[in-house]
Parts: structure tokens; sequence; C-alpha cells
């Protein structure tokens, strides 16, 4: 099986579909062990015949229909109006867009293109240095897989057979110190640097025009507490309330905003399919691969090889962070996810770690992942969106990923940031 894992690096790194590795690899490794093929589609089969895999595509769905709906000026004009005034307060009010943004799309690509083409371009004409904006932005992205409705957060729940509704409950407060912890560090350097200096607006202007914003982004910003309100008081589960988000979203965007037409509909129905088809492709050859690796005892190998490195929970989460952070700079997220998840899992839970505490934790290495070279899908994002060079983000990215292993070795050893709302 090693052998095995070794060919799956090779086929990573040399860009074959995660999902053929995956496939390929769990073929071979079943004949291996002289099991009969017919395991093959009985298991593709099951991991798909999930009545919680229905909150994928309606996430997917509802996360297109309010960005076709002009959600996104919306927000950046609330959050531009609320902090815009203090110094380096473009900056911020991008890491709260992204904040507010992930709470819709619960992407972290979706989140970096959608804000990155219209403050980027902001930040630059405050001041800020370009690539430092870029970056700003593609750090403020990996918001998306954290605050729900996180897709990664809904594949982890799904493949290591942890309660969705309580994972979304639990990323609130890690993202809310991450975002923080961002615009904190915008802040500084914005002194340090000398941009987007302090801009005196009278009170009665500001609280004037923050109402003005407000009243017009208020369908926006409600959605998350309709969608974690219901969740929390159990009126509806995780995935219903994906079903929730599309008709709240539809209504918004068709009849309030009046920003979608029925040929619009049609539009974000495809790419909707075509998402959420990637997606469960991916998902049900990750569950045969999982099943490969119980059948080949690879967990079991694994729970001996970290007792003989670690004894410990502290030992155990140190070297989870380091594996992840590792593993992010050069494979997808997803992948990481599908992957990793099933085989840490069980070994978190003979330490005593809470399931859903080291899901926080996984998710917030993986989002670290997309933003740490040379995979980096939200640096290739904003670079895309800004004509900034990847190789030229790196020096403020520096910091932002200082800040941001700080971020995860708290959520790593204080549990009660991610289970406190749970209790």
């Amino acid at each position: 099986m090693a052998l095995l894992l070794g060919w799956m690096t090779v086929l990573l790194a040399i860009a074959v579909p995660i999902f053929a590795v995956m496939g390929l690899c769990a073929i071979v490794g079943l004949r291996a062990r002289g099991l009969d093929l017919i395991s093959v589609p009985q298991n593709v089969f099951e991991a798909l015949d999930t009545f919680a895999l229905l909150a994928i595509p309606f996430y997917v769905l509802a996360g297109n229909i309010m960005k076709a709906g002009g959600i996104s000026d919306r927000l950046i004009a609330f959050a531009t109006a609320l902090l815009g005034w203090m110094r380096g307060g473009v900056g911020s009010a991008a890491i709260l867009t992204c904040m507010f943004f992930s709470t819709i799309t619960g992407s972290s690509s979706a989140t970096t293109a959608a804000v990155g083409s219209t403050m980027i371009p902001a930040m630059e004409r405050k001041g800020y240095p370009k690539n430092f904006a870029a970056a700003s932005v593609a750090v403020g992205g990996e918001l998306g897989a954290i605050l729900p409705p996180s897709l990664p957060l809904v594949i982890y729940g799904l493949v290591v057979n942890v309660s969705i509704g309580s994972l979304f409950i639990a990323g609130i407060l890690p993202g809310i110190l991450i975002a923080l912890s961002l615009i904190l560090t915008i802040c500084a350097m914005a002194r340090l640097q000398d941009f987007d200096a302090t801009q005196r607006v009278p009170v009665g202007a500001w609280a004037r025009n923050l109402v003005r914003v407000t009243r017009e982004a208020a369908f926006a910003i409600v959605m998350p507490v309709i969608i974690l309100g219901g969740i929390y008081s159990g009126v509806f589960t995780a995935t219903e309330a994906s079903v929730v988000a599309v008709v709240y979203g539809f209504l918004v965007s068709r009849f309030v905003y009046r920003a979608i037409t029925l040929r619009d509909v049609v539009r974000i129905l495809n790419e909707s399919a075509v998402m959420t088809g990637m997606v469960m492709l991916i998902v049900a050859f990750a569950a045969l691969f999982g099943y490969a690796l119980t059948v080949n005892q690879i967990p079991q190998h694994l729970g001996t090889l970290i007792g003989q490195v670690t004894s410990g929970p502290v030992g155990f989460l140190l070297l989870v962070n380091v594996l992840l952070f590792v593993v992010g700079t050069f494979m997808e997220a997803l992948a990481t996810i599908l992957i990793l998840g099933p085989i840490l899992a069980p070994v978190a839970q003979s330490y005593g770690i809470d399931p859903v505490h080291l899901g926080i934790v996984f998710i917030v290495n993986v989002a670290t992942g997309m933003v740490t070279p040379p995979v980096a899908i939200n640096l290739t994002i904003a670079s895309q969106v800004s004509g900034v060079p990847m190789d030229a983000m790196t020096k403020p990215l520096l910091v932002f990923l200082a800040v941001l292993t700080v971020d995860v070795l708290v959520i790593s050893y204080v549990p009660a940031f991610s289970l406190v709302l749970l209790r």
C-alpha cells in the first residue's frame, strides 16, 4: 500500500484529476487484497445515496443565486461605510466583505473573485501597494472555507460522519477570530507604511450613510442569521437549511433587488449543475478510496505510527497542524479533506479529541493552505483579478501567514473557540 500511495503522489504531481487518481488507486488497492471489483460500483452508489449530500447542490445553487443578484456590491458598500472612515479602513472593509460574502457562498474561491474585483482597485486608490491589496483579499477569501455554510465543512462532515450543523456553529467564532486578526494586521500595516489615512467625517453624515447602505444590504446581511438561527434552534437541519437558502436567495434577488431574470436562472442552474457534478465525482471516488484504505488497514497502521511519535493530544494536534500545512502547500483543499479526514479522525478520537473540534482545526489548516504557495488557489484567483504576479504577493503574504499561524495554534489548543456555542 505504501507503493500505491507513492504512485498516488506521482499522479497528483503530474496534475491527473483527483477523482481519477483516487478511483484508480482504490481499484488497484482492492485487487491487491484479492477483493472482487463488484464492490466498486456498490461503494460509489452508497457514497452518493445519502440525504445529507443534498446540501451540496443546494448551497452551491444558493451561492450562485446570491452572487448573481448583486449582493456583493451592496455588502461592499455596507462594509466600506462601516469601517472606511479609519486608517486601514478600506482594507478592513475588504476583510469584512469577505466575511459577509463567505456566509452566502460557502466558497473560498468565489469570495476571493467577487470581492477582489471591486476591493483591490479601491484599496489601490487609497494608496495600498497593489501586491498588498491582492494578498489581503486572497487571505480574506479563506473565510469562505471556515464560516457557514462552508462547502469544505459540509464535505468534512459527510466523509468523517460528523454533524454538519454542529460544524457550522463551531466555525463561527474561529472565523470571527481570523477576520479580526486580519483586520488588526491591515490597520497596523497601514499605520506603519503610512497608507489609507484617516478621513474626518461628521458623525451625522457617517450615520446617515450607514443607515442607507444598511437598509440596501439588509436582506443579504440577515441571510446567515436566518440559516444559522434555524439550525441552532432546531427548526431545520443543515441540509434543509440549504433549501431555505435557495428559496430566500431567489426571492430576494428576483423580487426585492430585481437583479436576475428568468434567463439568468437558466445560466445559474447550469453553472450550479456543473460545479455540483465536479464535487460529487470527487466525493464518490473518495468514499471508494477510503474503503480501500480501510481494507488495507491504513488507519490502524497510521494510528500505531502516530502513537510511536507522540503520546498525547497536544503532540497529536501539533503533528496534524504540521502535516496539513505541508500537504496544503501542494494539494487541493477538497482532496486533502477527502484523503486525510477519514484517516486522522479515528486517531484523534483515540486521544479523546472532540470530533467537531478536530473538524474545525482541520478546515482552518486547509483554508490556510489555500493561500500557501505553490498551489494556493486563492492567490491564483487574486492574481488573475488584479494582474499582480503570485511571486509579487510573497512579501505581504508572509506577514499574514505569521498571523494565521498564531490563529491556527489558538484554535487548536483552545477548544472553547470551536465548542462554546455548542454547549
